[in-house]
């Protein structure tokens, strides 16, 4: 049965593990640095503004927040990396919170990856998908704020990040997104749903 986005519903924040939601379900996490534009892909791929919080501060989101798109069907905001201005001690806690929660979760099925096309595989990004690549979990890379740049400069874009890519594990899907102009939200919607309905 098709997932209908629009019914995408915050369900709960988790400062740890083990205040997330029972591993029973499926669910696509969503990761990015803290300027990527994360929340704004959220918004425009569910249809439904303010869902995730826009912040003229970025790194705002600093807990692991469900968004339950029908039962026990999940997307899961993690907290923007790169933290501008996270003191030490809550950088500390995501770090080893997000390392475990890679390593344990078994209801995730896929790693949605938020890059400024502008600025992708900045060193967090490749470690992050290095690591959960390795792990087995699949990736899709998003190139937000494509809206930004000619045709031919985010074509460029593309190819030269694919080519990282493909380095790191041949299997990793990318495309361009721009909430702007909605570019992409049908192809990054379409693979969020084959995962959630394998």
């Amino acid at each position: 049965m098709p997932i209908n986005f629009s019914n995408a519903k915050f369900i709960k924040g988790a400062h740890n593990l083990n205040q997330c939601l029972p591993d029973t379900g499926i669910e696509i996490a969503v990761a990015g640095r803290s300027n990527a534009g994360k929340s704004s892909a959220l918004n425009v791929i569910t249809g439904i503004n303010g869902l995730a919080r826009i912040s003229k501060q970025p790194g705002r989101t600093q807990q692991i927040n469900y968004f339950e798109l029908a039962e026990n069907r999940y997307l899961v905001d993690l907290p923007g990396y790169g933290y501008a201005k996270v003191p030490p001690k809550l950088r500390q806690h995501w770090d080893e919170t997000l390392s475990a929660y890679f390593e344990t979760r078994q209801s995730l099925r896929g790693l949605v990856v938020i890059m400024d096309v502008r600025h992708p595989m900045k060193d967090l990004d490749r470690q992050l998908i290095e690591w959960v690549a390795d792990i087995g979990i699949p990736v899709h890379c998003l190139l937000t704020k494509s809206d930004k740049l000619s045709k031919g400069q985010a074509a460029s874009a593309l190819e030269k990040t694919r080519a990282q890519l493909m380095l790191i594990e041949p299997t990793i899907s990318l495309q361009l997104f721009s909430a702007l102009d909605q570019r992409g939200v049908d192809e990054a919607r379409e693979k969020i749903e084959q995962w959630l309905l394998e």
